[in-house]
Order: structure tokens, then C-alpha cells, then sequence
């Protein structure tokens, strides 16, 4: 997959057949799309065309820092890749860029640009200034720039209506299981090793603490979940405790992953994690012995639900 990082770097070699969309978390529905996408365009001899937009329009649109996003711009080319898709822009999203009229949009960008000849669209999907236009618009403006265009419906996609909301919502719940089925994949998280306190060390449970550069990303419920990573192309299944740390006086938030049967420094590289479950919230317990009781419960349970 070729990846550009704003519209005017693209230069098709071919004619293209297009999807447009944020992909805030990129789920079921979007797969289905995606999917479509790829087999349309080997079937029709076109270049398959991902257009994304960072950042996400609400947050400048809205300037709000409180939208948090379901997956990370390094995330979502991961998952794209997975598709198959010949090329993805990720274009810049500014005030500017978003006064672009609907009929500009179509005439200098898609049609003059990108050259495309097929647009693969969800039923919900608006665009240009004040999002002015519905795909109901975009197959009008097909007919006069000879560009076909299909929409995908809501039935299609699922039988419930997905979207990044629910899967936000389920995230912020803790309710990982409804989240990974919207997604139609685990939640991840990525982020770079750093050194903590060295707690877990003392009481036989070390952990791997991990730092999300990116501020925007969204964080499940505090609690203890179980997780799996690639480490070293070999995969290891952990509990990860996301929290504060009530019992040893914690007032920041912190995420902490005690890998089974690891024992390799992996400080300042950077690994996903998948989030597989939830296994119960944070609690605060009156001593030190008393979380190492229940840690060794929580691994015994882990290691139970692994070997299913």
C-alpha cells in the first residue's frame, strides 16, 4: 500500500475507484466497504483509493481535545493494510480544507486529481462546506462527471447500525467484549515501554508500563483486562491493570501489563497491545499481601480463559 500524505502528491497512474471516510475505529461496517473496494477494483482493472482525513474533523470543527479517537493515524494505516488496498491519502484537515464547496470538492479533487471512475460510499456519508451534500448528491454529480457511484445501506452493513459512537461508549464502559464484536477485531492500544516504580518487580508481577503518546486516544474503563501482543514475532498473552493504583496511593493514571512466561527487556520499544476482555475493575485493597492474593487470582483466571 502506498500512503500520501495530502491529496496533491497523489498521481494516479490509472483511473480509481474511491472511498471516503474518517474510519473512526475500523469496524465491521467499514470492513465491508473496504473489502467491496479491493475485489471492484482487481474486477475492473482500477486503482483501489482510501481518502481519510487527519485530524478528525470534529476535533477541529468543534476544537474539542475531549473527542477521543478509537484508533491512532499509525493504527489505522495498519488496519488498512490488512485490506489489501492499493492506496490510501491521508489528507490534512484544516478550517480551510473544510470550506470546500460540495460541486469544487467533486470537479477539482475527485474528477480532475484523482480520476475517479467508481465510488464506493456508506449511506450516511456528507461532504463539502457545512456538510452540504449527501451521497444522494454525489450520484447526481456522477452523472455529470461520469462517475458511477454505490451505496452501501445501513442493512448491509449490519443488521444493527455500527458506529464509532457505540464503539466508543463500550469502550469507555469497559465493555471490551461488545466493543471487539463492533469492530469486527481486538482493541488495541500502542505505546512505548517506560520505566515505573519498579512495584510490580518486588511482589514477583513485573509489568510493562506503557505511554500513549497520542492524547486523543481513547482509554477503556479502569480495571484489569486480559491482553495479547507481539513481541519479538512471538505472541504473549498478559493482564493489564488500567488505573491509578489505589492501594499504594496512585492519583495518576497509569497502564501496566504483566506478561505470562516473558522475561525479556523490551524498555523503549513500542508494541500493541490487544485488549481481549475485561476481568474485573479497579479496587483498592488494604495491604500489599492482599493484591498480590488477588493478582495471583486474576493470572489463574487469565491463564483458564487462554487455554479455552
Amino acid at each position: 500500500m502506498k500512503i500520501f500524505n495530502n491529496i496533491q502528491s497523489y498521481s494516479p497512474e490509472k483511473e480509481s475507484i474511491l472511498t471516503i471516510g474518517t474510519f473512526d475505529g475500523v469496524h465491521i461496517g467499514h470492513n465491508k466497504i473496504l473489502t467491496k473496494l479491493v475485489e471492484e477494483s482487481k474486477k475492473n482493472n482500477l486503482s483501489s483509493l482510501i481518502m481519510t482525513f487527519f485530524p478528525h474533523p470534529r476535533m477541529v470543527l468543534q476544537k474539542s481535545q475531549e473527542i477521543k479517537m478509537i484508533d491512532t493515524i499509525d493504527e489505522k494505516i495498519h488496519l488498512f493494510e490488512k485490506t489489501g488496498v492499493d492506496n490510501l491519502i491521508i489528507q490534512p484537515f484544516d478550517e480551510n480544507f473544510s470550506k470546500i464547496r460540495a460541486k469544487e470538492f467533486v470537479e477539482e479533487i475527485l474528477v480532475k486529481k484523482l480520476k475517479i471512475k467508481h465510488i464506493i460510499i456508506g449511506y450516511d456519508h456528507r461532504f463539502g462546506k457545512d456538510r452540504e451534500a449527501s451521497v444522494d448528491d454525489l450520484k447526481k454529480f456522477g452523472l455529470n462527471y461520469m462517475f458511477t457511484v454505490e451505496e452501501i445501506a445501513a442493512q448491509e452493513i449490519h443488521s444493527i447500525a455500527i458506529s464509532s459512537t457505540k464503539i466508543r461508549n463500550a469502550i469507555l464502559k469497559g465493555e471490551i467484549k461488545k466493543c471487539n464484536e463492533y469492530l469486527g477485531r481486538n482493541f488495541m492500544l500502542t505505546g512505548e515501554v517506560v520505566h515505573g516504580d519498579g512495584l510490580g518487580k518486588k511482589i514477583n508481577f513485573p509489568t510493562a508500563n506503557i505511554e500513549i503518546a497520542e492524547t486523543y486516544k481513547i482509554i477503556p474503563k479502569n480495571g484489569v483486562y486480559l491482553v495479547k501482543a507481539i513481541i519479538n514475532s512471538e505472541i504473549y498473552f498478559g493482564m493489564m491493570n488500567i488505573g491509578v493504583r489505589p492501594t499504594i496511593g496512585g492519583k495518576n493514571k497509569s497502564l501496566e501489563i504483566h506478561f505470562f512466561n516473558f522475561k525479556d527487556n523490551i524498555y523503549n520499544k513500542t508494541i500493541s497491545v490487544e485488549i481481549i476482555c475485561k476481568i474485573r475493575d479497579e479496587e483498592e485493597f488494604s495491604s500489599i499481601d492482599e493484591l498480590k492474593i488477588q493478582l495471583k487470582k486474576d493470572e489463574q483466571f487469565c491463564l483458564k480463559l487462554i487455554n479455552k
